[in-house]
């Protein structure tokens, strides 16, 4: 038998510890995000929506996993959080290197600011019908210490005041860059243009933004958050949040993202946390933060557990 050169084992040798590296990569990654939709009784048309679920997902018939809702920003889509930000491999890489638990991540589409407004009820197509839908489909858990929210931009407008209304639900929440601006957006601001704040005239509603931004749940937030005099512990615990923004963003997200924390630390000082980044109102400041909000999120939110199917 004519034997094979030196180095033409060394490198067959090479190859075939890449390919068992590249497989044993590619079986690590192996979770799946799949695109869905459902009819909304409180829309009127299909609700667009899309999950990611970790490794094992399917296998693990008897695991009831956390879940994490996050808001796209601003005419943006249900695809956004995957295309433009990374979500997918960054949640990988952190389930992996064991920094957050395996989860659910459900990223909902609107074509509001997660608000009722003037184009559509999307507060109340999140709370009636999106979640109740996720809960019956998906091994995901059904109390508060399963259940973060988050979002970038105009998502984060409605991750704020959905954690601040409903406290209840959330164990959590994440804003990025959240376009929470009082008292009302900067000029430059799409929201001065989205149907959502447009009233019949075609005009920037005033009224229904200061109806609708976090301003208006603080005392409420407060009230349900704060324990009662000779009582240790409130009903309903506060939600910690996770903030952040660029350092030169056009809409001078960092300005309103203090107001934000500075309102939120009269309430809760120990459970307020803000970063900032270099560069502006992009997905790059968007993907640079997102590792820091989930890990954030996930000294909170509860781990996977073994219990019946929801399915």
């Amino acid at each position: 038998m004519r034997k094979r050169p030196l180095w033409r084992l060394g490198f067959i040798s090479l190859f075939g510890l890449l390919a068992g590296l590249l497989a044993a990569t590619s079986t690590a990654l192996a979770s799946s995000v799949e695109r869905h939709h459902f009819d909304s009784p409180t829309l009127g048309n299909p609700y667009p929506y899309t999950v990611y679920l970790p490794d094992g997902y399917a296998e693990n018939s008897d695991t009831v996993y956390p879940v994490v809702y996050l808001l796209h920003g601003s005419f943006g889509n249900e695809r956004d959080w995957l295309a433009k930000g990374n979500l997918q491999q960054t949640a990988d890489r952190l389930i992996r290197a064991g920094h957050i638990p395996p989860s659910v991540f459900i990223m909902p589409g609107s074509r509001s600011w997660w608000v009722d407004g003037h184009n559509e009820a999307a507060r109340s197509a999140f709370f009636n019908d999106l979640m109740p839908h996720v809960e019956n489909h998906y091994r995901v858990g059904d109390e508060r210490s399963m259940r973060g929210v988050g979002g970038l931009s105009a998502g984060g407008f409605g991750a704020i005041n959905f954690a601040l209304e409903r406290p209840d639900l959330f164990a959590a929440v994440a804003a990025l860059s959240p376009a929470s601006y009082v008292p009302f957006p900067p000029n430059n601001s799409s929201a001065n243009r989205h149907p959502a704040f447009l009233d019949e005239q075609g005009e920037f509603d005033r009224q229904l933004w200061q109806q609708l931004n976090y301003t208006a749940h603080l005392e409420d937030y407060r009230i349900k958050v704060t324990p009662r005099p000779l009582e240790e512990h409130s009903d309903v615990p506060h939600v910690p949040m996770y903030i952040s923004a660029g350092r030169s963003d056009v809409y001078d997200a960092e300005f309103h993202a203090r107001q934000l924390r500075q309102a939120m630390e009269k309430i809760q000082p120990t459970s307020v946390h803000m970063d900032l980044y270099p560069g502006g109102h992009t997905w790059r400041v968007w993907q640079a933060s997102l590792p820091a909000a989930l890990n954030f999120m996930f000294q909170h939110v509860g781990q996977p557990n073994q219990g019946e199917s929801s399915e």
